[in-house]
């Protein structure tokens, strides 16, 4: 008689599932409900950068806050690795920069995160050297015993990565991380993301730099009306399987002409000949980024 196979270890939770989530908000007096979020199911595996899309009013904010544990999904339900998210444990397994975030502007860099750092609960000999830590790798050491106040736009952003990193969080929340920043700036956040997925983290992240989501996320979710309208790998969304392209030295034209008649006879033909472009993202960075100075003296 064959023994039966001993099964391995379970498999382990993603770090976000969303089942069936809807969320309903009272409006006005009467009682009026408006369903920001219906029916919504997610699921992020652990270790993947994972972009939330949608115009605004499609319900991205409200789906962050209900995995927050912020909101409680009016039908559904919402865990973070394997955990309800309105649970204390779940909660300390997130990191968070909203996309507006308030700071104390009197404090300093360094005051700020030390702030954060005790409502985590980290204290002790050790809260002084994370702090540092976490104000390192976001580059703004040379920063961080100036005022928030004088801080520009980009230093703000990543002054805000820094306080949500430092309880050193399994799943980083970034909403909206780059608005407002200029293309070195955003340069510079789409890097710290990168890292961050490098060090075995989640990242759950909106954007309507499209162009960058593209580049840094392993799958993205698109949202309408609260609905998920389309997700996958971006590989898979933005590839075309049915079409190739090439780019060659410049052809004559009857060089062209003979290249058409050669791919004609197999039966193909060339939908358009024109120029290869370069973005124009990545030519303000070269041109530009270049210069950058440390410690966001740019305003990176």
């Amino acid at each position: 008689m064959t023994a039966a196979p001993i099964p391995g270890p379970p498999a382990p939770p993603p770090a976000i599932e969303l089942r069936g989530v809807v969320k309903d908000f009272a409006v006005g007096l009467r009682g009026v409900k408006l369903r920001a979020v219906d029916g919504l199911s997610l699921r992020v595996e652990a270790g993947r950068i994972y972009g939330l899309l949608g115009p605004n009013g499609s319900g991205k904010s409200t789906t962050i806050k209900l995995v927050l544990g912020l909101l409680a999904p009016t039908a559904g339900e919402c865990a973070v690795f394997g955990v309800p998210a309105g649970r204390v444990e779940a909660r300390v397994a997130v990191g968070y920069l909203p996309e507006s975030p308030y700071f104390y502007r009197h404090l300093t860099g360094r005051e700020l995160v030390r702030f954060y750092a005790r409502i985590c609960g980290l204290g002790g000999g050790s809260l002084a050297a994370r702090v540092t830590e976490v104000i390192e790798w976001v580059g703004l050491t040379g920063a961080a015993d100036r005022r928030v106040g004088t801080y520009s736009k980009g230093m703000l952003q990543r002054i805000g990565l820094a306080q949500a990193l430092v309880h050193d969080p399994r799943l980083v929340i970034l909403d909206e991380p780059t608005a407002g920043v200029d293309p070195l700036g955003a340069a510079a956040m789409a890097e710290l993301i990168l890292r961050l997925k490098a060090q075995g983290k989640t990242i759950l992240i909106t954007s309507h730099l499209l162009a960058q989501m593209e580049e840094i996320c392993d799958q993205v979710a698109i949202l309408d009306r609260g609905r998920l309208i389309l997700e996958g790998a971006v590989g898979e969304l933005v590839g075309r399987a049915d079409r190739q392209a090439f780019v060659v030295d410049r052809l004559s034209p009857d060089e062209l002409t003979e290249l058409r008649l050669w791919l004609a006879t197999r039966g193909r033909t060339i939908e358009s000949v024109e120029p290869p472009r370069s973005r124009l993202d990545r030519i303000f960075l070269e041109r530009v980024g270049r210069g950058a100075g440390a410690d966001g003296e740019r305003g990176a």
